[in-house]
């Protein structure tokens, strides 16, 4: 039973490995081939459909929980899988209508997706085993960042267009990894006897299976419920509230590294024809900076209270640094959506070694924030994790999509002024919870 469940988390582990490869290659790119592709077949902003994915992700996050009681998390997985391949397959013959369709799918789709995950995750470990499989997976998961952004780099480097015919090889290699990840889903098996199974009398009646099908749905409807009055009650918290600064700048950030940074770097002229290249190297650096702060800040110092406020500022500063130095290397211009390069001077002469630096910065500063406010929340809400972590995701996602919506018309450095002014906020914030949690553990042991 161990060895089956150990297998099903490393299938898990790949099959996210495979289609996040695919999507957030996909969101890496996304804005400078629909940049591309403007006038011509497919009219919009790739900042855009970002916005609507994120912003239909927080919401139906609250809906997920039924919909994955209902039918199970291995088929709720398959069917997300489905949704995060055709928005894919979009990009390979684009239309508008296609775009925004898919974009609004791919959000319901993520929203059952990661529900299901953490379903099945839990389901496949024990007290024992849970931070070992939750290792794994992240680290199968940060590997997605790798493939496919050298992919793009391999094919694009030295290129200052995008040809249609290398838009749709790159487009259908990422597919076919989205689709087979999501067969991979189809592997997964049982890891206990059915509860619920019908006994013998009750397997010969037709009748009964369907009592018990909507016994079933009754149930998963009443938890729903229950999770919502949680939801409500825990945001009227205190320890909720002050944390939502630093959630709230996770989604701003989340939105700048994934997507936005890597197209300021391809709309650079001074780069020449290794901008487009440059856009793959970045998301890849920027996952190795995503794995050395998870293996870092993760799987060390464990158990050490002060280290969440240590690894919190440590995030900040690193923050801080990239957005001085992205702010002297990039135009101030380059995010904008009329046009594809940009002929501005930023203060310093562009430097690609400060580029990269600046995505390994990016990744490292949000891994030292996203395993802290993993950490405080698991801790605060020990007996409440689900619902806690499900308004971190909301407000995360929330955010997350007003940056999209207005990264493709704020110049750089408005953008870069909101991050640190909520950056700041977001980090005292943090700093007065782990102080009142410090107080409390204090006055319980006195």
């Amino acid at each position: 039973m161990a060895d089956k469940r150990t297998c099903n988390v490393v299938i898990l582990g790949l099959a996210f490995l495979l289609i996040f490869t695919a999507f957030t290659t996909c969101g890496n790119v996304e804005q400078t081939v629909v940049k591309s592709l403007q006038n011509d077949t497919l009219s919009g902003s790739g900042f855009h459909s970002l916005g609507i994915i994120y912003g239909i992700f927080s919401f139906c996050n609250l809906l997920a929980p039924a919909v994955v009681s209902v039918i199970g998390p291995k088929f709720t997985m398959f069917l997300s899988g489905l949704l995060y391949s055709g928005y894919i397959a979009m990009f390979i013959t684009p239309s508008t209508w296609a775009f925004y369709l898919t974009s609004v799918l791919i959000g319901i789709g993520a929203a059952m997706l990661w529900t299901a995950q953490g379903h099945f995750l839990v389901e496949n470990s024990e007290a024992s085993t849970i931070n070992r499989n939750t290792a794994v997976f992240w680290a199968l998961l940060q590997c997605s960042m790798l493939f496919g952004n050298l992919y793009v780099y391999l094919d694009w480097n030295g290129r200052t267009e995008i040809p249609d015919g290398s838009r749709k090889n790159i487009f259908l290699s990422l597919l076919v990894a989205s689709v087979l990840g999501t067969l991979s889903f189809l592997l997964l098996r049982k890891n206990r006897p059915e509860e619920e199974m019908l006994s013998e009398e009750e397997g010969q009646s037709l009748l009964s299976a369907q009592m018990m099908y909507q016994h079933r749905a009754s149930s998963a409807v009443q938890d729903a419920k229950a999770e919502f009055k949680t939801i409500l009650q825990l945001v009227k918290g205190r320890t909720i509230l002050l944390l939502s600064p630093c959630m709230a700048y996770s989604g701003l950030e989340l939105a700048f590294y994934s997507g936005v940074y890597g197209t300021c770097i391809g709309a650079t002229t001074q780069f020449r024809a290794a901008a487009k290249g440059l856009i793959g190297i970045s998301g890849i650096v920027v996952g190795v900076g995503e794995i050395v702060g998870g293996g870092l800040f993760g799987l060390l110092f464990k158990n050490n209270c002060f280290r969440r406020t240590s690894v919190v500022f440590l995030g900040m500063v690193v923050h801080f640094i990239a957005f001085y130095l992205i702010f002297l290397n990039i135009p101030v211009d380059a995010p904008v959506v009329f046009h594809t390069t940009t002929q501005n001077k930023p203060y310093l002469t562009p430097s690609v070694s400060v580029a990269l630096l600046c995505s390994f910065l990016l990744g490292l500063g949000d891994s030292c924030f996203n395993t802290q406010l993993y950490s405080v929340l698991g801790h605060v809400y020990a007996e409440h994790s689900t619902p806690a972590f499900a308004i971190f995701k909301f407000i995360q996602s929330v955010f997350a999509a007003v940056a999209f919506f207005y990264s493709g018309y704020l110049l750089l450095m408005w953008q870069l002024l909101l991050m640190v002014i909520l950056g700041f906020t977001g980090t005292l914030c943090f700093f007065i919870v782990e102080r009142m949690q410090n107080a409390a553990t204090d006055i319980q042991e006195y």
